[in-house]
């Protein structure tokens, strides 16, 4: 295969300069192009200088550390937060996002590695903040499965958000992990429309086999949430169909669910908007109404989804009550991250 050369990618982080900034080894990253299932991939192997990553103390996020073997996501989501990732990287974050994945190949060693140090605290580790661990490539490169081992191996407590059936392959071991340390579970199902999924994360597995994948993880005993998110303007925000989402969620036996709106954080947004003049023109008035210059849209929408996740519950014969009759929710409020801990 043809060799991708190391100035090729960016080996820095883009605001840091040093040792402290270095992302990856000087081990010159190998380019293999995806055949069979895999086609329409490209997989950039690299050699990561750590996988334990700190959040910053400013983040809103419920967790302080993190782990990403891959970059880039073949599920595709036309919202995902993280594209400006591949910015970093000398990539761009469309086509190269989803197509040319950043692999850690080192990544099983260098967890193993870091939890063993005598720095390492034992905190709680957060998968699936950046990209989805489950993605298609994990089914090539196990790279999540051996992370998880690892972690369970030193009893270190963990969490995984995905939207990939693929999980289930790892259904055992999680089991097995969760005998050892806290092990927290969530998938993302922002709406049961397969239209709607198809047009904006068309990587992603049918929102019913993730709802099928749901009842196989907590009939394992396993704890698991659910994210309806992102709750879109125009494609997924009538109250009706969040009352689907969140009654069939709780049907499969969610332990939790969070519904949270659509959020556009520069760099994302500029991709988003871009999409969405190509697939869905008869929506940019109505976003930009919503979203104007922010990043958030107007703050309301966070009180009112929460609600309707919160009065939408299995009556106790086993029947669900009704949905309202079919009403649009200005969807104007800030991102709400699920608590994973």
């Amino acid at each position: 295969m043809p060799e991708i050369r190391p100035e090729g990618l960016r080996w820095r982080l883009s605001d840091q300069g040093g040792d402290e900034g270095r992302l990856f080894t000087d081990f010159a990253p190998e380019r293999h192009v995806g055949v069979g299932e895999y086609r329409g991939l490209e997989f950039i192997h690299v050699e990561a200088v750590r996988v334990l990553n700190r959040v910053p103390a400013s983040s809103r996020m419920p967790f302080r550390w993190t782990i990403n073997a891959y970059r880039g996501c073949s599920h595709a989501c036309c919202y995902c937060f993280a594209r400006p990732t591949h910015a970093h990287l000398g990539l761009d974050t469309g086509k190269d996002f989803e197509s040319k994945i950043v692999v850690k190949v080192n990544a099983i060693e260098r967890v193993r590695a870091e939890l063993a140090s005598s720095r390492w605290r034992r905190e709680a580790v957060a998968m699936g903040t950046n990209t989805d661990p489950y993605q298609l490539g994990e089914g090539r490169y196990h790279l999540t499965r051996g992370i998880v081992q690892s972690l369970a191996d030193a009893r270190n407590d963990f969490s995984i958000l995905t939207k990939s059936t693929l999980v289930l392959r790892d259904l055992e071991l999680l089991v097995w992990a969760a005998k050892r340390c806290s092990v927290r579970l969530a998938f993302s199902i922002g709406t049961l429309d397969q239209q709607v999924a198809q047009l904006t994360e068309p990587g992603a597995p049918p929102p019913k086999r993730r709802l099928a994948a749901l009842e196989r993880v907590r009939a394992a005993g396993l704890s698991c949430g659910v994210l309806v998110a992102p709750v879109i303007p125009g494609l997924s925000d009538a109250e009706d169909q969040i009352a689907s989402v969140v009654s069939a969620v709780r049907a499969a036996g969610a332990t939790s669910v969070h519904v949270i709106p659509l959020h556009l954080r520069p760099g994302v947004r500029e991709h988003y908007f871009g999409w969405l003049e190509e697939h869905r023109p008869d929506l940019s008035a109505l976003h930009r109404e919503r979203f104007g210059r922010r990043s958030e849209q107007r703050p309301a929408i966070r009180q009112r989804l929460g609600a309707l996740a919160a009065s939408d519950r299995t009556e106790p014969d086993g029947a669900h009550r009704q949905p309202p009759p079919r009403r649009r929710v200005a969807n104007t409020g800030a991102l709400e991250q699920l608590p994973l801990f």
